[in-house]
């Protein structure tokens, strides 16, 4: 079983509902654009954290799906459907891009069977290879969970900020999600490491290049070996397209414009340790 975190949109901002006394419902799996014909639904989103929230997503057939989430913005509010969100299952397979994504790319129409989507993840496999190798770090974070742990609290810290924790890494961290204990500490989740799933960059990156291979690998999902812009009437000769060059409008993303996730070869010094509040400034910052 998979989920899927959901971060509520409502009056063109991402929202959160529970402060006001809205809730997050339910999730209805279906297989088209056009929503009719429903596959599983799972209901009562859990809050991880202020405005994410998250549903444990049934047991469904490999393939692309298309969803309503329902939430109540406030207490007496009419219930809001949103029907933005477009899941590609399963999720959670330490990928940054789906089968189905690339797929889109090459022009190959879904579902796909078993044999493509099989070739297409180890496509996306390689494309993912290659970029870690430029980056010097994996794609997929490790998940970390510190255990009564005190906030540097103050009224204007969000507890969805790493540096509100005392948990100092090396590494990009993210909060996951927190649970209080009820004394005044918490439970917190946190994500360490490159999370390559939320970087747009690295995702196009690895969708485009793994399309290409598939491309012009012979016998390769959708292949077609050079892309062919005319042929003659006696067939005597063939013109072939041009790939766009570098920058242009239509060509592949190059490597190199990941070169600012890339690992740096020092590593910062970690600030002291900060205080609990109220002895500690509400301007420190860690050193990461």
């Amino acid at each position: 079983m998979s989920v899927f975190d959901y971060e509520p949109m409502y009056g063109g901002a991402y929202y959160d509902p529970e402060p006001a006394g809205g809730q997050v419902t339910s999730l209805v799996l279906y297989d088209s654009p056009e929503r009719t014909t429903e596959v599983a639904a799972t209901e009562s989103g859990t809050r991880l954290r202020a405005g994410a929230y998250r549903f444990a997503l049934p047991d469904v057939p490999p393939g692309r799906y298309w969803c309503v989430v329902t939430f109540t913005p406030s207490d007496g509010v009419q219930p809001v459907k949103d029907q933005s969100i477009r899941l590609d299952l399963p999720l959670g397979l330490g990928l940054v891009a789906s089968p189905e994504a690339v797929a889109d790319d090459l022009g190959v129409p879904l579902p796909l069977t078993a044999a493509h989507r099989d070739d297409l993840l180890t496509a996306i496999r390689k494309a993912q290879a290659d970029v870690q190798g430029y980056l010097g770090q994996p794609l997929v974070p490790k998940a970390v969970t510190r255990t009564a742990i005190t906030p540097y609290w103050t009224p204007e810290e969000d507890l969805s900020n790493p540096d509100t924790w005392p948990f100092e890494s090396p590494e990009y961290v993210q909060v996951a999600a927190y649970r209080a204990r009820g004394d005044g500490t918490y439970d917190v989740d946190f994500l360490v490491g490159l999370n390559g799933a939320s970087e747009d960059p690295v995702v196009r990156y690895v969708t485009a290049h793994a399309a290409e291979s598939e491309r012009n690998r012979p016998g390769g999902v959708g292949s077609q070996g050079r892309r062919v812009s005319s042929v003659s009437a006696e067939g005597q000769s063939v013109s072939y397209e041009s790939a766009p060059a570098a920058g242009q409008a239509g060509a592949l993303p190059t490597i190199d414009t990941l070169s600012r996730l890339k690992r740096r070869l020092f590593q910062p010094l970690n600030a002291p340790a900060r205080p609990p509040w109220p002895y500690s400034s509400t301007r420190y910052r860690s050193g990461r």
